[in-house]
């Protein structure tokens, strides 16, 4: 059996900490999640993205903590035609896409956008 068996969470580090609630929680549409002593959190499924403000990390941290170094894949609960319409709504730019790519356990088609730290975030839907 293997020791690892799934993420839990990930830690994203931002400049503008409202710019970031608003993309995550308006543009992704993730549940805001106040948590600890002024900490916050994105929720979605099962996971969630702990955010530290760039200069007022909690510790430990990683060794080099930047706004704008993640990559980030999630798969959406609706449709890739729905994503991209609401994406549109919302006035935000779609990068690239829709391509199609290899995902985690198969086949994905995605788009592509950057977060306000410039984080590149992938957006897709899984394939047969």
């Amino acid at each position: 059996m293997p020791l690892i068996d799934h993420i839990d969470h990930v830690v994203l580090t931002c400049v503008d900490l409202d710019a970031t609630k608003h993309f995550y929680t308006e543009v992704l549409q993730m549940r805001l999640e106040p948590f600890g002593a002024g900490r916050v959190a994105f929720r979605f499924g099962n996971q969630k993205i702990n955010v530290h403000v760039r200069g007022e990390e909690f510790e430990p941290t990683a060794h080099l903590p930047v706004p704008g170094a993640l990559d980030l894949c999630f798969i959406a609960t609706v449709p890739l035609d729905e994503v991209t319409a609401h994406l549109e709504r919302c006035g935000w730019p779609i990068l690239e896409g829709p391509v199609e790519r290899t995902g985690a356990t198969q086949k994905i088609r995605s788009v592509y956008v950057r977060d306000p730290d410039l984080n590149l975030i992938e957006i897709s839907e899984l394939t047969p």
